[in-house]
């Protein structure tokens, strides 16, 4: 299957966005992309895994354990370190780890062979899909469609980077450190808000219905059957630079400050739209930190963290589930509240027959 660069999408400047936050700060958690079919939500997915740098992992290691980090090892890995093992070491690409509908929960946790632990006197470890995916890409589709307690086990493992897997008074752990991405499609039913709500950020793609844009797709995608090699080359400075700019805001994201106004601006607009819990807040900050990395700063503005508040907030629940999650314009208007400043504010072109005013939050890089 050809997929378009990951810099040629048309009109998914909030999503690209979330994604190299992702790739710079894992830890942020989960992004769930919400839109209809054909929006090409698994297509640019997949694009971004081309963009991270190879993973070190320790070689024949079913869970692609670091081999510089012990405290992040699977218990076999930690017991051969301890012993003072040489661990053999390889250099592997980013994968994408696809979780299929109809699942069960030993696919996704793993399952020890009780039998062949018994009869080889050591544990024999069948791993899951959340081994497989540690430091790689967990992407699910159509998440609103999977049994809940499915969901529950692997946010479980997204919030505390560790799987545990106990079978018949034998347990194994090994970390689970990975790229979370969910999507799915509203119309197809909902996620309950619990859910919900363990989904770090959040994007939503809506349909474009400018046809100079989707005049654009088509063309794009016409080049790439026509001459995918010519196609390719076009786009790869973009890409490597794109690289560039991962690699550097990984190295520079522990130097970034987020000083106390930054903080305090996000705290108050969660409180001005009641939004549920403390989790926002906190991925909130994360995600300014990330976006500020990326552009090379060691220091967070208003800016990074309104755009922080934007892909934190557009999937909470509020006032204690009574109220939807806020919309652009509500962010807008309760940071505009709480920081006695108007937003610029421009034309653009959204979805659907008329032009609205659209606050851009965040400079665009020109994709």
């Amino acid at each position: 299957m050809r997929l378009l660069p990951f810099p040629a999408y048309v009109g998914m400047e909030d999503l690209k966005t979330a994604l190299l936050v992702l790739a710079v700060d894992p830890s942020i958690g989960g992004l769930l992309i919400m839109g209809p079919k054909g929006t090409g939500k698994s297509s640019i997915v997949r694009s971004f895994a081309k963009l991270l740098p190879l993973v070190k992992v320790v070689k024949g290691c079913p869970f692609n354990c670091d081999p510089e980090s012990p405290e992040n090892m699977c218990d076999v890995c930690r017991s051969k370190w301890e012993r003072g093992e040489k661990l053999p070491i390889d250099r592997v690409p980013m994968s994408i780890v696809e979780l299929p509908i109809g699942v069960t929960e030993d696919m996704v946790l793993g399952t020890i062979n009780i039998e062949r632990t018994l009869k080889e006197g050591k544990l024999v470890f069948e791993p899951g899909l959340l081994g497989r995916a540690n430091r790689q890409i967990l992407y699910i589709d159509e998440v609103n469609l999977l049994p809940d307690h499915v969901v529950d086990a692997i946010l479980d493992a997204a919030a505390f980077g560790w799987n545990v897997v106990e079978r018949e008074g034998v347990s194994l752990r090994h970390p689970a450190k990975f790229i979370l991405v969910g999507t799915m499609n509203p119309e197809e039913g909902e996620l309950r808000p619990q859910l919900l709500d363990r989904f770090a950020i959040s994007v939503k793609l809506d349909t474009l219905y400018d046809p100079k844009l989707r005049m654009e797709i088509v063309k794009r995608n016409l080049e790439l059957e026509t001459d995918s090699q010519s196609f390719t080359s076009k786009w790869a400075p973009v890409e490597e630079e794109l690289k560039a700019r991962i690699a550097a805001a990984k190295h520079l994201l522990p130097k970034v400050k987020v000083d106390d106004p930054a903080i305090e601006l996000i705290s108050r607009v969660c409180a001005r739209l009641e939004v549920d819990g403390y989790r926002p807040d906190i991925v909130a900050v994360k995600v300014a930190r990330a976006i500020a990395a990326l552009n090379g700063r060691c220091e967070v503005t208003e800016e990074d963290a309104i755009e922080g508040l934007r892909l934190a907030l557009g999937h909470r629940t509020r006032a204690e589930g009574l109220k939807p999650p806020p919309t652009r314009e509500e962010v807008r208007a309760a940071f505009s509240e709480v920081s006695g400043k108007k937003l610029p504010v421009q034309k653009v072109e959204k979805t659907g027959e008329e032009k609205k005013e659209q606050v851009r939050f965040f400079p665009r890089w020109s994709f």
